[in-house]
């Protein structure tokens, strides 16, 4: 809705085309009848006869390696998300080399920075923008628009972006495409004379004065701009008519339940860019309403791997690290028994972090992070946890595109989890045959913010009192002193469906005692658990130091800083126990406290354990990957090393 005393002529799309004479194409609007607008000068017929068509303008598209400069700002976690279907959509169609210009707050920047370097895409280059350093420049105007003062800051981008730079599309974060991005970008070619598209001659007209005095003197009356900077662009069309020309509105189709969007085009497949993330668009009664929802929700679920696509006869396109990878995947071979165990540690998989929303706890000295990582099929467990855990916790989620957004509304829809913002969910997208388990658990590692990490995972409810135990016994112990331990939380195990979760230690007894709890795969694995020394632990009234073991994989509490799971160990086995190895190689002392414990709750055994059980191919996979291992830990810790081989040696001669 326009402010009252604005001619209609000056909407909210026709607006934005004024950013058009700014930085180049704004996507964004509330009236598609008026579609986009730029200043410009054509020169003879500004269709031209052979790029007429009933969509609109179809100019000569650019030469396929020139480059295209896209603007957007973005900050925030859901902008973040939302940003990536506008992406996704971009580069489905797209056939030029592009580079993003990401203004983004610290949020937003953290989380892009992650996605687009571990996303790889060839021929996008990703340069970004501190927000803050923008707020001095436009905060002085009064702005009641949701979007705040991110949504001013496309007015000062031609002072931010490099003056080498003429032509940039500036985009919203919430459109899809649906067609090439070079089709919007060829535009540019129709325009000449002293007011064409070019950033440095916007320069030299002095643009950043002429919108400042037109927005102060706006001020006067209006008090405070409540549609951002479309205000500003509005009041300075106002006063400069001769700056706007008519674009077609297939380049920003406002869906709506009225009929003013379907009056832009006569068929849904001439549309080039619609507005389409909003949840409140999902529902309009647009007669085409399905096609678009079906386009939105293609890109919202579109399998990004796919998009890593080179475009071919264009130099310098592959992303850092990109031509090694390929290099080394060049050199397995497919025939080799373990070529999946090979290809799935070299898989780069895209990594987004903090995917919803998240309040970190304030800082505190023994803060513990529960960390663990999980897939869709056992996302029901999340609830329990957070009603056993009442700290902050860093989960890795190994989930497809349509799995990260099915798992949105799970979260959405949930009164626990929901509630809860100091969980940090990071979505690793599947790639691959094999779970790769001890990358997710590195990912939730890397992310925790609390000077110590509880290493559990998914299928372990805590005791309920356990948060809060942890952090006094860290601070009893003074472990902030001691240069390397790592606290042990003896692991127990249920096979019941139905339980009836222990309050205490005595109430776990007592159900232990009674064969409804058992040590954790004492009947399965013993070795993992035994070194606990649970008849100790029993009785104990104080922490207990225990000594390393062979196939020792305790549950454990150790600092922020502790040495990385080895990522090679993919699919089931040993991921723990090589963990282990590693913080008993650096001198972490072990110490086995005497009130923790968790409970492992029956599941269906996942894809990776039944083929570990079902394939001697498998386990001979696992043993070569244990003996790489050792040779690793042989070189770098040299003699000192020797007590693991022989303990594995001893180990298998056992089995």
């Amino acid at each position: 809705m326009l402010p009252r005393g604005r001619p209609r002529a000056l909407g909210a799309a026709t607006l934005l085309l004024l950013l058009l004479l700014v930085v180049g194409f704004f996507l964004f609007g509330r009236d598609p009848e008026y579609g986009l607008r730029a200043a410009a000068t054509f020169d003879g017929d500004p269709y031209g006869s052979r790029n007429r068509s009933a969509s609109g303008l179809h100019p000569l598209l650019p030469p396929k390696c020139e480059l295209l400069h896209v603007a957007i700002v973005c900050a925030g976690y859901n902008s973040s998300r939302e940003v990536i279907t506008l992406v996704k959509s971009v580069l489905f169609y797209r056939k030029n080399p592009l580079h993003l210009h990401l203004v983004t707050d610290a949020v937003a920047r953290n989380i892009l920075e992650t996605l687009f370097r571990t996303w790889m895409v060839p021929a996008v280059v990703i340069r970004f923008y501190d927000a803050e350093e923008l707020k001095p420049l436009i905060s002085w105007i009064p702005n009641t628009h949701y979007s705040g003062l991110y949504g001013l800051m496309k007015l000062v981008l031609p002072s931010i972006l490099p003056l080498s730079l003429a032509r940039v599309i500036v985009l919203d974060t919430d459109v899809t495409f649906s067609s090439d991005i070079a089709e919007l970008w060829a535009l540019f070619a129709h325009f000449s004379g002293v007011i064409l598209l070019w950033l440095d001659r916007l320069r030299q007209t002095g643009w950043e004065q002429m919108w400042t005095l037109t927005a102060k003197r706006e001020l006067l009356t209006l008090m405070a701009t409540s549609l951002a900077d479309q205000d500003v662009f509005n009041a300075v069309i106002k006063e400069h008519p001769e700056l706007v020309h008519p674009l077609p509105c297939v380049w920003n189709v406002q869906l709506s339940d009225h009929t003013l969007a379907e009056r832009c085009y006569l068929e849904a497949a001439d549309l080039k860019v619609i507005h389409w993330n909003s949840p409140k668009k999902l529902r309009v009664k647009n007669k085409h309403a399905e096609f678009f929802r079906n386009l939105h929700l293609t890109f919202l679920g579109y399998d990004g791997k796919l998009l890593r696509r080179e475009l071919f006869g264009c130099p310098n396109q592959l992303p850092p690290g990109a031509e090694q990878l390929q290099q080394a995947l060049a050199q397995l071979d497919e025939e080799e028994p373990c070529f999946e165990f090979r290809q799935q540690q070299l898989t780069v998989h895209r990594v987004h972090i903090t995917f919803l929303p998240h309040q970190p706890p304030p800082p505190r000295p023994h803060d513990v992070t529960l960390v663990a990582q999980l897939s869709m099929d056992r996302l029901q467990m999340l609830e329990a946890l957070c009603r056993h855990w009442s700290g902050p916790m860093s989960l890795a989620l190994y989930l497809t595109d349509a799995e990260a957004q099915q798992f949105l509304h799970f979260v959405e829809t949930s009164p626990v989890l929901s509630a809860r913002k100091d969980v940090a969910y990071h979505i690793v997208y599947r790639d691959g045959p094999l779970y790769p388990v001890n990358q997710l658990r590195n990912v939730a590692l890397a992310q925790a913010l609390t000077p110590y990490v509880f290493l559990s995972d998914i299928d372990f409810l805590p005791a309920y009192s356990l948060y809060d135990y942890l952090r006094a016994s860290i601070e009893q112990l003074e472990l902030g002193s001691r240069r390397k331990a790592a606290l042990v939380v003896p692991a127990f195990e249920t096979l019941h469906y139905r339980f009836s979760f222990p309050n205490s230690k005595a109430e776990l007894l007592t159900l232990l005692d009674a064969g409804s709890l058992h040590i954790f795969r004492y009947h399965e694995w013993p070795q993992g658990h035994a070194p606990t020394d649970y008849a100790h632990w029993r009785e104990a009234q104080a922490p207990y130091h225990v000594q390393w073991a062979a196939d020792y994989e305790p549950y454990v509490v150790v600092p922020r800083d502790c040495p990385r799971y080895d990522p090679r160990f993919v699919g089931f086995g040993w991921n723990k126990v090589a963990h282990i190895i590693e913080l008993d190689a650096q001198e972490y002392e072990l110490l086995v406290l005497p009130e923790a414990f968790s409970i492992h709750l029956p599941h269906a055994p996942s894809l990776d354990i039944s083929r570990f059980r079902s394939s001697p191919t498998y386990r001979d996979c696992l043993q070569a990957l244990k003996e790489e291992f050792h040779q690793d830990l042989s070189r770098h810790y040299g003699a000192a090393a020797l007590k693991y081989l022989t303990a594995l040696q001893q180990s298998q001669s056992r089995a």
